[in-house]
């Protein structure tokens, strides 16, 4: 099992990887990338821009639960400051990926507002990065901490689309 933190350095090392990874991939890089400079959509922005607005919305809103589940577990999103337990509440009865999810929609969110084709692209390079990560270390990881528990949670709940309705622990396919 992956090892508890005090309650006081579990949120900690969350807020600190918070800046230092989403702030990073969904922030300072679409900056650097689209310089945030507002895109004219003309008559059609009544719709885009508003649309572009309730993504970024809800993709920051879903990556701040995601990242205060950890800590509430004791620890951290961050691969050297795990959890003691799995986390399977909240977003994660839905879907496995919530944090990914949540920086593709930030991500395209922005690329949305700003009218951004070289943001667009760069959500399709985060996407295609973070599907490597969860293959190749995340979820061998998780396997190898959680053992039996994260094969049951794997196979009852999708890791990029999320189920309609949540999973319960311990029930047959989760209903």
């Amino acid at each position: 099992m992956g090892r508890k933190t005090s309650p006081t350095g579990a949120w900690i090392g969350t807020v600190g990887f918070l800046f230092l990874a989403p702030g990073t991939v969904a922030g300072l890089l679409p900056w650097l990338i689209s310089g945030w400079r507002w895109f004219d959509w003309g008559g059609a922005g009544w719709v885009l821009v508003p649309a572009a607005w309730i993504a970024i919305s809800l993709g920051i809103a879903f990556l701040l639960h995601s990242f205060a589940l950890f800590a509430m577990h004791r620890g951290t999103p961050a691969p050297p400051l795990p959890t003691g337990t799995l986390v399977v509440t909240g977003a994660y009865r839905f879907v496995r990926n919530p944090m990914y999810l949540s920086l593709l929609a930030i991500i395209l969110g922005q690329a949305l507002l700003f009218g951004s084709w070289p943001l667009l692209l760069y959500a399709g390079i985060v996407l295609a990065a973070v599907m490597g990560f969860v293959k190749v270390y995340e979820e061998p990881t998780l396997t190898g901490t959680y053992g039996r528990q994260y094969l049951e949670y794997r196979r009852n709940v999708p890791g990029w689309w999320p189920r309609r309705t949540p999973w319960r622990q311990g029930r047959a396919n989760g209903l």
